[in-house]
């Protein structure tokens, strides 16, 4: 930041707070990228790191539980469902729950609660076990909803406060580097199992229960990301955006802004000083839905909450049941080591052909393409490759297995570099700063009730018409899931693109005179 603009902004007339709002304002959108940017990426990214490794894993820990405790490759349809959907039904809670409380009590007040919901959480997932009162299944249940809810927790938060701290020319890159970490995520639970295997091996073929200590590690170490980061969580200042137009203390504002502009470090706020405090808009029930019931807003959030509902149940419906899938690349089912080695190996190939790249590539052009162009790329590409998929399903499994490979790939590809991504970042800037939060945490919501709608229908419906493991109706899922990405599509066209734009500008409100000296 410039010494000039500094001095011009110490000069401003004590009484004309809301220019020094602005002025502040200018300062956080146009600031040179540091120290301080990369780091809120990190302390937030490492989040979603743990978030994707905890809900994920599940994909191949059901496996083991089906050895330890049914001596089978799978376990009955019922558990199975309800210990994959536990943790998005938490997760569904803790978005809307949480998107609310930061808007309310703040964003550092609540960033960290929910990174301690998911250490503790892990842990007793980890260590679940059966007793006189409580089966073994339902123990696991119960944790997993309580993990779900701080991962749920996470989504506004992280999202939110990357974006208020973030520069408008790099905003998008910011809260998508943030996101994309789910991709390494998803990874790590793949690479963790086949290490855990390996050390395992010999132990594992000689008694299939020994899988017992395989599962619970495995499901343990998502808890280590975790604890890592919840230090710098605890410690990250309050957004500047909040403090001003929510605390209204636009003084305190401005003097955060220098610090961490200046310094990239943040000192505690000297809370014997006079505030002045302003006056602004102040957020309520009543005030929330009179900022809705105007068109231009209240179409943006059905747009942010629509498309996510859409492309999560595409998105969790492959996701969390890609044992078709990886039988037709080779990682089929064989002894109970064999079995679990290829599906670790098999989810490592799998993330490392699309999923990964495709969320560094909206990295890499959020902010030259904007939000809304990926986002229709991405939706327009999902429909045809899931009819191609959807109607060719037997055909080209049968016939051609590279070009079911390279299918599937692209599905991934483009999910990530397209709406998993545009969904997260788009709801975490279209809203003014009092409700930017319950946005997100509405939009959020609204996409785990499609992961969790993808999850029970998809294990309930993709066997039907043939035996138990035939996934006779997976063709007829996959042409349902064109349909939904098709209306993906149709909802995009009610989001804005907010590239280039300050969260201000897109907030829809006159931003002159928004506050004004008590």
């Amino acid at each position: 930041m410039a010494d000039n603009e500094i001095k011009n902004r110490d000069i401003i007339s004590s009484d004309d707070y809301d220019s020094k709002r602005r002025q502040a304002l200018a300062e956080i959108d146009n600031a040179k990228f540091g120290w301080f940017h990369v780091r809120t990426c990190i302390v937030a990214g490492v989040g979603f790191f743990a978030d994707a490794y905890d809900l994920f894993a599940i994909n191949i820990v059901s496996v083991m539980l089906a050895y330890v405790y049914y001596n089978t490759s799978s376990l009955p349809s019922n558990i199975d469902i309800s210990v994959k959907v536990s943790a998005p039904v938490g997760t569904l809670v803790g978005q809307f729950a949480f998107g609310i409380l930061a808007d309310v009590f703040g964003r550092k007040k609540m960033y960290g609660i929910e990174l301690m919901i998911i250490i503790i959480a892990t842990m007793a997932s980890a260590l679940a076990a059966s007793s006189h009162a409580v089966t073994f299944n339902g123990i696991l249940i119960f944790w997993r909803l309580i993990l779900g809810i701080g991962i749920g927790g996470d989504y506004p938060l992280s999202a939110i406060i990357t974006s208020e701290y973030a520069t408008t020319a790099r905003r998008g890159a910011m809260v998508a580097a943030v996101f994309a970490m789910q991709g390494f995520g998803i990874l790590s639970a793949a690479i963790v199992s086949v290490i855990t295997l390996a050390c395992f091996k010999s132990a594992i073929i000689a008694d299939t229960l020994t899988i017992d200590y395989v599962w619970r590690i495995v499901l343990g170490m998502g808890a280590v990301p975790g604890v890592v980061a919840l230090y710098f969580r605890l410690t990250i200042p309050e957004t500047p955006r909040y403090t001003m137009d929510i605390e209204l203390n636009i003084d305190q504002a401005a003097k955060d802004i220098t610090d961490v502009l200046e310094t990239g470090a943040y000192e505690e706020r000297d809370n014997s000083q006079p505030i002045v405090k302003v006056e602004a808009p102040k957020a309520s029930f009543k005030d929330f839905c009179a900022y809705l019931s105007k068109w231009e807003n209240g179409k943006i959030l059905l747009g942010t909450s629509m498309t996510w509902f859409f492309l999560d149940v595409a998105f969790y419906g492959i996701g969390l049941n890609n044992s078709f899938i990886l039988e037709k690349i080779g990682y089929g089912k064989g002894t109970p080591f064999q079995t679990l080695w290829n599906i670790s190996v098999g989810n490592i190939i799998i993330n490392l052909l699309g999923t990964v790249p495709g969320y560094w590539f909206t990295v890499a052009f959020v902010d030259k393409w904007g939000r809304k162009p990926i986002q229709f790329m991405g939706f327009t590409i999902l429909t045809i490759l899931f009819i191609v998929l959807g109607f060719g399903f037997n055909a080209i499994k049968d016939k051609s297995i590279p070009l079911f490979i390279v299918i599937f790939t692209l599905i991934q590809f483009f999910m990530n570099f397209g709406p998993n991504a545009t969904t997260f970042i788009v709801p975490g800037e279209v809203f003014p700063t009092r409700y930017r939060s319950t946005g997100h945490g509405i939009s959020a919501a609204s996409g785990k009730l499609g992961a969790i709608i993808a999850q029970v229908g998809f294990g309930a419906l993709k066997d039907k018409g043939g035996i138990k493991g035939s996934n006779a109706f997976v063709p007829h899922l996959l042409q349902i899931f064109a349909i939904f990405m098709f209306a993906g599509l149709l909802f995009t066209f009610f989001i804005p693109e907010t590239k280039g734009k300050t969260l201000e500008e897109l907030s829809n409100e006159d931003q002159k005179d928004f506050i004004r000296r008590k």
